[in-house]
Protein backbone atom coordinates (compact mmCIF):
# COMPACT_ATOMS: atom_id res chain seq x y z
CA UNK A 1 0.00 0.00 0.00
CA UNK A 2 1.30 3.49 -0.92
CA UNK A 3 2.52 5.87 1.75
CA UNK A 4 3.10 9.63 1.47
CA UNK A 5 6.15 11.38 2.93
CA UNK A 6 6.69 15.15 2.82
CA UNK A 7 10.09 16.27 1.55
CA UNK A 8 11.20 19.79 2.46
CA UNK A 9 14.19 21.41 0.73
CA UNK A 10 17.05 22.70 2.89
CA UNK A 11 16.05 26.29 2.29
CA UNK A 12 12.54 25.44 3.48
CA UNK A 13 11.04 27.04 0.39
CA UNK A 14 9.68 23.86 -1.24
CA UNK A 15 7.60 20.99 0.08
CA UNK A 16 6.84 17.94 -2.07
CA UNK A 17 4.49 15.07 -1.29
CA UNK A 18 6.62 12.02 -2.08
CA UNK A 19 4.90 8.71 -2.79
CA UNK A 20 6.51 5.68 -1.15
CA UNK A 21 5.56 2.37 -2.80
CA UNK A 22 7.16 -0.95 -3.74
CA UNK A 23 10.37 -0.17 -1.79
CA UNK A 24 11.20 3.03 -3.67
CA UNK A 25 10.06 6.66 -3.92
CA UNK A 26 8.07 8.16 -6.80
CA UNK A 27 7.64 11.68 -8.22
CA UNK A 28 5.57 12.82 -11.20
CA UNK A 29 6.76 15.23 -13.88
CA UNK A 30 5.38 18.35 -12.18
CA UNK A 31 7.08 17.38 -8.90
CA UNK A 32 10.38 16.82 -10.71
CA UNK A 33 10.23 20.32 -12.23
CA UNK A 34 9.52 21.69 -8.77
CA UNK A 35 12.37 19.74 -7.19
CA UNK A 36 15.01 20.63 -9.76
CA UNK A 37 13.64 24.11 -10.51
CA UNK A 38 13.82 23.53 -14.23
CA UNK A 39 11.27 24.03 -16.99
CA UNK A 40 8.90 21.15 -17.62
CA UNK A 41 10.19 20.71 -21.18
CA UNK A 42 13.78 20.41 -19.92
CA UNK A 43 12.93 17.65 -17.42
CA UNK A 44 10.77 15.88 -19.99
CA UNK A 45 13.64 15.92 -22.53
CA UNK A 46 16.10 14.47 -19.99
CA UNK A 47 13.68 11.65 -19.15
CA UNK A 48 13.16 10.86 -22.84
CA UNK A 49 16.93 10.81 -23.47
CA UNK A 50 17.77 8.50 -20.58
CA UNK A 51 15.29 5.94 -21.95
CA UNK A 52 16.44 6.41 -25.56
CA UNK A 53 20.03 5.85 -24.44
CA UNK A 54 18.97 2.69 -22.55
CA UNK A 55 20.29 4.09 -19.29
CA UNK A 56 17.18 2.76 -17.56
CA UNK A 57 14.34 0.39 -18.36
CA UNK A 58 11.05 2.24 -18.66
CA UNK A 59 8.85 -0.71 -17.57
CA UNK A 60 10.58 -1.06 -14.21
CA UNK A 61 11.00 2.64 -13.41
CA UNK A 62 7.62 4.14 -14.37
CA UNK A 63 4.27 3.50 -12.69
CA UNK A 64 0.83 5.01 -12.96
CA UNK A 65 -0.93 6.12 -9.77
CA UNK A 66 -4.42 7.53 -9.41
CA UNK A 67 -3.94 11.21 -8.57
CA UNK A 68 -6.45 13.95 -7.79
CA UNK A 69 -5.82 17.08 -9.86
CA UNK A 70 -7.53 20.46 -9.82
CA UNK A 71 -8.90 21.53 -13.19
CA UNK A 72 -10.63 24.86 -12.81
CA UNK A 73 -13.12 24.53 -9.98
CA UNK A 74 -13.25 20.74 -10.22
CA UNK A 75 -11.13 17.97 -8.75
CA UNK A 76 -10.48 15.25 -11.31
CA UNK A 77 -8.98 11.84 -10.54
CA UNK A 78 -6.57 10.72 -13.24
CA UNK A 79 -3.85 8.08 -13.70
CA UNK A 80 -0.57 10.01 -13.70
CA UNK A 81 2.89 8.69 -14.58
CA UNK A 82 5.36 8.63 -11.69
CA UNK A 83 9.11 8.00 -11.88
CA UNK A 84 11.09 6.08 -9.29
CA UNK A 85 14.29 7.03 -7.46
CA UNK A 86 16.56 5.72 -10.26
CA UNK A 87 15.00 8.18 -12.70
CA UNK A 88 15.09 11.01 -10.16
CA UNK A 89 18.82 10.46 -9.53
CA UNK A 90 19.60 10.21 -13.26
CA UNK A 91 17.74 13.44 -14.04
CA UNK A 92 19.54 15.11 -11.10
CA UNK A 93 22.92 14.23 -12.61
CA UNK A 94 21.87 15.52 -16.03
CA UNK A 95 20.68 18.89 -14.74
CA UNK A 96 23.66 19.06 -12.32
CA UNK A 97 21.36 19.94 -9.44
CA UNK A 98 22.56 20.12 -5.84
CA UNK A 99 18.91 19.82 -4.82
CA UNK A 100 18.92 16.41 -6.54
CA UNK A 101 21.81 15.24 -4.33
CA UNK A 102 19.99 16.47 -1.21
CA UNK A 103 16.83 14.63 -2.26
CA UNK A 104 18.77 11.40 -2.94
CA UNK A 105 20.28 11.45 0.56
CA UNK A 106 16.86 12.11 2.10
CA UNK A 107 15.17 9.40 0.00
CA UNK A 108 17.75 6.73 0.86
CA UNK A 109 17.34 7.51 4.56
CA UNK A 110 13.56 7.26 4.28
CA UNK A 111 13.79 3.97 2.35
CA UNK A 112 16.21 2.45 4.87
CA UNK A 113 13.85 3.30 7.73
CA UNK A 114 10.88 2.01 5.73
CA UNK A 115 12.51 -1.34 4.93
CA UNK A 116 13.79 -1.90 8.48
CA UNK A 117 10.41 -1.06 10.02
CA UNK A 118 8.61 -3.11 7.39
CA UNK A 119 10.84 -6.12 8.04
CA UNK A 120 10.36 -5.75 11.79
CA UNK A 121 6.58 -5.57 11.38
CA UNK A 122 6.51 -8.64 9.09
CA UNK A 123 8.75 -10.60 11.46
CA UNK A 124 6.61 -9.63 14.44
CA UNK A 125 3.40 -10.55 12.55
CA UNK A 126 4.83 -13.91 11.44
CA UNK A 127 5.96 -14.77 14.98
CA UNK A 128 2.52 -13.88 16.33
CA UNK A 129 0.76 -15.98 13.66
CA UNK A 130 3.01 -18.98 14.40
CA UNK A 131 2.22 -18.77 18.12
CA UNK A 132 -1.51 -18.39 17.39
CA UNK A 133 -1.46 -21.38 15.05
CA UNK A 134 0.23 -23.59 17.66
CA UNK A 135 -2.26 -22.45 20.26
CA UNK A 136 -5.14 -23.20 17.86
CA UNK A 137 -3.80 -26.68 17.09
CA UNK A 138 -3.42 -27.47 20.79
CA UNK A 139 -6.89 -26.06 21.50
CA UNK A 140 -8.40 -28.21 18.75
CA UNK A 141 -6.83 -31.34 20.25
CA UNK A 142 -8.15 -30.46 23.70
CA UNK A 143 -11.62 -29.69 22.32
CA UNK A 144 -11.73 -33.05 20.55
CA UNK A 145 -10.83 -34.85 23.78
CA UNK A 146 -13.41 -32.91 25.80
CA UNK A 147 -16.15 -33.70 23.31
CA UNK A 148 -15.39 -37.41 23.52
CA UNK A 149 -15.73 -37.54 27.31
CA UNK A 150 -18.04 -34.70 28.31
CA UNK A 151 -21.35 -33.66 26.81
CA UNK A 152 -21.74 -29.89 26.83
CA UNK A 153 -25.07 -28.43 27.81
CA UNK A 154 -25.34 -25.94 24.97
CA UNK A 155 -26.22 -27.70 21.68
CA UNK A 156 -24.93 -24.86 19.52
CA UNK A 157 -21.60 -24.77 21.35
CA UNK A 158 -21.26 -28.51 20.99
CA UNK A 159 -21.94 -28.31 17.27
CA UNK A 160 -19.45 -25.50 16.73
CA UNK A 161 -16.69 -27.18 18.71
CA UNK A 162 -17.35 -30.49 16.96
CA UNK A 163 -16.95 -28.83 13.55
CA UNK A 164 -13.60 -27.34 14.57
CA UNK A 165 -12.45 -30.68 15.92
CA UNK A 166 -13.67 -32.64 12.88
CA UNK A 167 -11.81 -30.37 10.47
CA UNK A 168 -8.58 -30.12 12.46
CA UNK A 169 -6.78 -32.38 9.97
CA UNK A 170 -7.95 -30.29 7.01
CA UNK A 171 -6.79 -27.09 8.73
CA UNK A 172 -3.42 -28.70 9.38
CA UNK A 173 -3.12 -29.70 5.69
CA UNK A 174 -3.83 -26.10 4.63
CA UNK A 175 -1.18 -24.81 7.03
CA UNK A 176 1.45 -27.27 5.80
CA UNK A 177 0.48 -26.46 2.19
CA UNK A 178 1.04 -22.72 2.84
CA UNK A 179 4.45 -23.35 4.40
CA UNK A 180 5.47 -25.92 1.73
CA UNK A 181 5.96 -28.64 4.39
CA UNK A 182 3.28 -31.03 3.18
CA UNK A 183 4.61 -34.60 3.14
CA UNK A 184 3.31 -38.08 2.43
CA UNK A 185 2.98 -39.88 5.77
CA UNK A 186 0.87 -42.54 7.53
CA UNK A 187 0.09 -44.39 4.33
CA UNK A 188 -0.91 -48.01 3.68
CA UNK A 189 1.81 -50.14 2.13
CA UNK A 190 -0.11 -53.42 1.73
CA UNK A 191 -2.55 -53.49 -1.19
CA UNK A 192 -5.69 -55.59 -0.86
CA UNK A 193 -6.65 -55.17 -4.49
CA UNK A 194 -4.97 -54.60 -7.87
CA UNK A 195 -6.93 -52.80 -10.58
CA UNK A 196 -6.67 -54.15 -14.13
CA UNK A 197 -7.46 -52.42 -17.42
CA UNK A 198 -9.94 -55.16 -18.35
CA UNK A 199 -11.90 -54.74 -15.12
CA UNK A 200 -11.85 -50.94 -15.47
CA UNK A 201 -13.37 -51.14 -18.94
CA UNK A 202 -16.17 -53.37 -17.60
CA UNK A 203 -16.83 -50.86 -14.83
CA UNK A 204 -17.14 -48.05 -17.37
CA UNK A 205 -19.65 -50.05 -19.40
CA UNK A 206 -21.77 -50.59 -16.27
CA UNK A 207 -21.50 -46.91 -15.37
CA UNK A 208 -22.59 -45.94 -18.87
CA UNK A 209 -26.18 -46.92 -18.05
CA UNK A 210 -26.13 -44.78 -14.90
CA UNK A 211 -24.81 -41.72 -16.76
CA UNK A 212 -27.46 -41.72 -19.50
CA UNK A 213 -26.12 -44.38 -21.86
CA UNK A 214 -24.49 -41.77 -24.14
CA UNK A 215 -22.71 -43.28 -27.14
CA UNK A 216 -19.73 -41.01 -26.52
CA UNK A 217 -19.43 -41.73 -22.80
CA UNK A 218 -16.38 -43.91 -22.08
CA UNK A 219 -15.33 -44.06 -25.74
CA UNK A 220 -11.53 -44.35 -25.67
CA UNK A 221 -9.70 -42.01 -28.02
CA UNK A 222 -6.31 -43.73 -27.61
CA UNK A 223 -4.35 -46.04 -25.27
CA UNK A 224 -3.84 -43.41 -22.57
CA UNK A 225 -6.47 -44.89 -20.20
CA UNK A 226 -4.68 -48.24 -20.26
CA UNK A 227 -1.44 -46.36 -19.59
CA UNK A 228 -3.01 -44.48 -16.64
CA UNK A 229 -3.70 -47.78 -14.90
CA UNK A 230 -0.38 -49.40 -15.79
CA UNK A 231 1.73 -46.46 -14.62
CA UNK A 232 0.60 -46.68 -10.97
CA UNK A 233 2.11 -50.17 -10.79
CA UNK A 234 5.45 -49.25 -12.36
CA UNK A 235 8.60 -50.41 -10.58
CA UNK A 236 12.30 -49.60 -10.63
CA UNK A 237 14.72 -52.32 -9.50
CA UNK A 238 11.66 -54.27 -8.30
CA UNK A 239 10.58 -51.36 -6.07
CA UNK A 240 7.21 -49.67 -6.64
CA UNK A 241 7.50 -46.08 -7.82
CA UNK A 242 4.27 -45.43 -5.90
CA UNK A 243 4.75 -47.64 -2.84
CA UNK A 244 1.56 -46.94 -0.89
CA UNK A 245 -2.09 -47.59 -1.72
CA UNK A 246 -2.83 -43.90 -1.18
CA UNK A 247 -0.14 -42.81 -3.65
CA UNK A 248 -1.43 -45.28 -6.23
CA UNK A 249 -4.98 -43.98 -5.77
CA UNK A 250 -3.93 -40.32 -5.98
CA UNK A 251 -1.91 -40.89 -9.13
CA UNK A 252 -4.73 -42.93 -10.65
CA UNK A 253 -7.12 -40.00 -10.21
CA UNK A 254 -4.50 -37.58 -11.53
CA UNK A 255 -3.53 -39.53 -14.66
CA UNK A 256 -7.07 -40.46 -15.72
CA UNK A 257 -8.21 -36.85 -15.29
CA UNK A 258 -5.20 -35.34 -17.03
CA UNK A 259 -4.87 -37.80 -19.94
CA UNK A 260 -8.37 -36.95 -21.18
CA UNK A 261 -8.65 -40.43 -22.68
CA UNK A 262 -12.38 -40.42 -23.49
CA UNK A 263 -14.60 -38.56 -25.90
CA UNK A 264 -17.00 -37.86 -23.03
CA UNK A 265 -17.08 -38.40 -19.24
CA UNK A 266 -13.39 -37.99 -18.41
CA UNK A 267 -13.83 -36.41 -14.98
CA UNK A 268 -16.71 -38.69 -13.94
CA UNK A 269 -14.78 -41.79 -14.99
CA UNK A 270 -11.65 -40.61 -13.17
CA UNK A 271 -13.63 -39.94 -10.00
CA UNK A 272 -15.60 -43.19 -9.83
CA UNK A 273 -12.59 -45.39 -10.75
CA UNK A 274 -10.68 -43.59 -7.98
CA UNK A 275 -13.51 -44.25 -5.50
CA UNK A 276 -13.81 -47.90 -6.60
CA UNK A 277 -10.06 -48.38 -6.12
CA UNK A 278 -10.27 -46.92 -2.59
CA UNK A 279 -13.31 -49.01 -1.71
CA UNK A 280 -11.67 -52.26 -2.85
CA UNK A 281 -8.61 -51.39 -0.74
CA UNK A 282 -10.85 -50.55 2.26
CA UNK A 283 -9.86 -46.89 2.31
CA UNK A 284 -13.05 -45.24 1.08
CA UNK A 285 -14.63 -45.15 4.55
CA UNK A 286 -13.17 -44.61 8.00
CA UNK A 287 -13.66 -46.94 10.98
CA UNK A 288 -17.06 -45.37 11.66
CA UNK A 289 -18.31 -45.87 8.10
CA UNK A 290 -17.93 -42.19 7.18
CA UNK A 291 -16.62 -41.12 3.75
CA UNK A 292 -13.00 -40.01 3.91
CA UNK A 293 -13.63 -37.62 1.02
CA UNK A 294 -17.04 -35.86 0.96
CA UNK A 295 -18.79 -35.40 -2.39
CA UNK A 296 -17.94 -31.71 -2.70
CA UNK A 297 -14.28 -32.38 -1.87
CA UNK A 298 -14.13 -35.05 -4.60
CA UNK A 299 -15.58 -32.59 -7.12
CA UNK A 300 -13.12 -29.89 -6.04
CA UNK A 301 -10.11 -32.22 -6.24
CA UNK A 302 -11.03 -33.50 -9.72
CA UNK A 303 -11.58 -29.98 -11.05
CA UNK A 304 -8.34 -28.75 -9.46
CA UNK A 305 -6.42 -31.55 -11.17
CA UNK A 306 -8.08 -30.76 -14.50
CA UNK A 307 -6.98 -27.10 -14.43
CA UNK A 308 -3.62 -27.58 -12.69
CA UNK A 309 -0.25 -27.20 -14.41
CA UNK A 310 2.06 -30.17 -14.94
CA UNK A 311 4.66 -28.71 -12.55
CA UNK A 312 2.02 -28.73 -9.80
CA UNK A 313 1.56 -32.52 -9.93
CA UNK A 314 3.64 -33.31 -6.83
CA UNK A 315 1.73 -30.94 -4.57
CA UNK A 316 -1.61 -32.16 -5.95
CA UNK A 317 -0.65 -35.76 -5.16
CA UNK A 318 0.44 -34.81 -1.63
CA UNK A 319 -2.85 -33.04 -0.98
CA UNK A 320 -4.89 -36.05 -2.16
CA UNK A 321 -2.81 -38.54 -0.16
CA UNK A 322 -3.19 -36.45 2.99
CA UNK A 323 -6.95 -36.33 2.49
CA UNK A 324 -7.41 -40.09 2.05
CA UNK A 325 -4.90 -41.44 4.56
CA UNK A 326 -6.02 -42.92 7.85
CA UNK A 327 -5.45 -39.64 9.73
CA UNK A 328 -8.40 -38.06 7.96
Amino acid sequence: MSEIKIYTTKDGQTEIDVKLDNETVWLNLMQLTELFQRDKSVISRHITNLYNENELNRNSTVAKFATVQKEGCREIKRDVEYYNLDVIISVGYRVKSQRGTQFRIWANTILKDYLIKGYSLDKKRLTKQTIQLKELQETVKILGTVLNYKELSNDESTGLLKIISDYAHALDILDRYDYQTLEITNTTNKSLYRLSYTEAVKLIKKAKNVFGNSKLFGHEKDDSFKSSIAVIYQTFDNVDLYPSVEEKAANLLYFITKNHSFTDGNKRIAAFIFLYFLEKNELLFDQFGKKRIPDNALVALTLMIAVSKSEEKDIMIKVIVNLINRNN
